[in-house]
């Protein structure tokens, strides 16, 4: 049988084909194998890359710092720097007194002074009794703590053996790239063991930017000056005008005085916060004391209303003048009494210790004890009596009420007397509201703060507006004396149907209980 040339060819190349087709698979399945094997070390090499923190030093690797330059070690005859890493966590008091060595933490050195572009460049130093404390994170983070109290023997000092403590609230952190770490030493002190930090001032934001900052030391006390406007007006305008300079007038005219001088205290307060505990314990004193004569005087006010009523003969034969004298004497001397009391309490009589998280203040929502606040013992002398105030005030309105609503007829007097009680009604509510909101601003939720910020002008407008703009005579007295017909403005002229508002009592006989006040 003869076999020709072509279909041995064709055979062997069939046969070359099947070699290099297993040949490629061996090399795939080699291949694969490789692959799986070397993935592991990748990721190892990567974690161990990630994990390595970037320690960034001054000088170069064998110099320190001498004299604000960088020097070589040996010429000096100590040491190169060498980082200590802080083993503490973040909020710990004891931040950067327990060290590790630097062996234990996989980091690198990376030498040059930091770029801090258009930041300023600062430097810190860290030695024994500093008031500064550097403390390096194994993660590469610097943090600079700013000490107080570091030559203080307090308990707190003993109980942990150190001279200082540390301030948590004043503490800057600086990342990886904006610090830089060296080994400082002084020729006349060689042996003092000193770092220095060239680190990147911290961009401060702009307290204008921030909403609290803004309602605190700006709104505030914008609010307490247009309340302030407010009160004066009413104070002027019960003052000057002769017809309401009656007892019930004076008594407003002294109430709006006290809340003016109570308003000066708080703005005062805002402004000395942290500056002088004298002056801020001298503004505290006259806020809650001005607070609680102006409750002592809303009493009084309503003692007189509903002794009125409840009388008999109201034709006493005693003056205006000689009465306000005697209320001056019953709610200024339950004022200094009670305020002197506060004091001594809180001077005396009232601990350190239970004072600590008090933050009844312009910064509520802080729980850092202000030098020269009164306490809580203080506190409480003061608004006890106020709470008794208005517990009294409610049963004047309520006996009141009722009095006025069993009478059928009433003469000038109570019928004078009557729109004086619908005021007085209505500044108790206004004054009670206003507490309520002051007492609940003292807590840490900063949105009810703000409510009293935002009430504070509302509760003067509203005090304007109950004792001089609703009152029809109080406008007629007021159009009468600025304007009457030579005012430029029409609507501001007085009307005719409007004569019998300002008569005097006992000169219109026909005008009994027609009158608007």
């Amino acid at each position: 049988m003869r076999i020709s040339s072509r279909s041995l060819n064709g055979g062997r190349g069939r046969v070359l084909l099947r070699l290099a087709f297993a040949l490629l698979l061996q090399l795939h399945a080699c291949a694969a194998g490789l692959q799986q094997n070397a993935a592991p070390t990748t990721t190892a090499t990567e974690d161990v890359a990630a994990t390595t923190a970037v320690v960034h030093k001054c000088c170069g690797r064998d110099e320190i710092v001498v004299v604000n330059r960088c020097r070589s070690a040996n010429e000096t005859g100590s040491t190169p720097w060498t980082p200590e890493f802080n083993a503490s966590h973040e909020d710990e008091p004891a931040a950067g007194q327990n060290t590790i060595p630097a062996s234990s933490v996989p980091y690198k050195l990376a030498t040059g002074f930091p770029n801090c572009k258009t930041r300023q460049q600062w430097l810190v130093y860290h030695y024994r009794g500093s008031g500064d404390r550097l403390v390096l994170y194994p993660n590469g983070k610097l943090r600079h703590y700013v000490l107080k109290h570091q030559h203080g023997s307090s308990e707190e000092q003993q109980q942990q053996n150190r001279d200082f403590i540390v301030d948590h609230e004043r503490s800057f952190d600086y990342e990886q790239g904006f610090y830089c770490l060296d080994k400082v030493i002084d020729i006349d002190r060689p042996d003092m063991n000193a770092q220095v930090a060239v680190i990147c001032t911290p961009q401060i934001p702009s307290p204008w930017t921030d909403a609290d900052f803004v309602m605190r030391r700006i709104v505030n006390p914008a609010c307490h000056a247009i309340a302030m406007v407010c009160l004066l007006l009413v104070a002027v305008v019960h003052f000057v005008l002769p017809q309401l300079r009656d007892l019930i007038g004076n008594m407003v005219t002294t109430l709006a005085g006290c809340m003016i001088v109570a308003r000066i205290a708080n703005i005062v307060r805002i402004f000395v916060e942290y500056n002088g505990p004298v002056s801020y314990l001298t503004a505290d004193s006259f806020l809650y004391t001005s607070t609680l004569g102006s409750f002592f005087w809303l009493n009084a006010m309503g003692y007189y209303i509903w002794r009125t009523f409840k009388s008999r003969n109201v034709f006493l034969r005693i003056t205006d003048g000689r009465k306000y004298c005697y209320y001056s004497l019953y709610v200024w001397g339950c004022t200094l009494t009670m305020g002197g009391m506060a004091l001594f309490a809180h001077l005396i009589l009232d601990s350190r210790d239970s004072n600590a998280n008090r933050s009844h203040s312009s910064h509520p929502s802080t729980t850092t004890s202000i030098e020269g606040a009164i306490g809580w013992l203080g506190i409480s002398v003061i608004f006890v009596p106020v709470i008794c105030t208005i517990l009294v005030n409610l049963f004047f309105y309520i006996s009141t009420k009722t009095v006025i609503k069993r009478m059928s007829t009433y003469g000038q007097i109570h019928h004078k007397m009557k729109y004086s009680f619908d005021m007085f009604s209505k500044l108790f509510a206004i004054m009670v509201i206003d507490l309520t909101l002051f007492i609940l601003s003292w807590t840490q939720h900063d949105s009810l703060f703000y409510v009293h910020v935002v009430f504070n002008p509302i509760q003067a407008a509203l005090v304007l507006y109950v004792t001089v703009i609703r009152p029809k005579r109080v406008k007629f007295l007021l159009r009468k004396a600025c304007c009457y017909e030579r005012c430029i403005l029409p609507c501001c002229r007085p009307k005719e149907t409007d004569v019998q508002a300002g008569a005097e009592w006992g000169e219109e006989m026909m005008a009994f209980n027609t009158a608007d006040y």
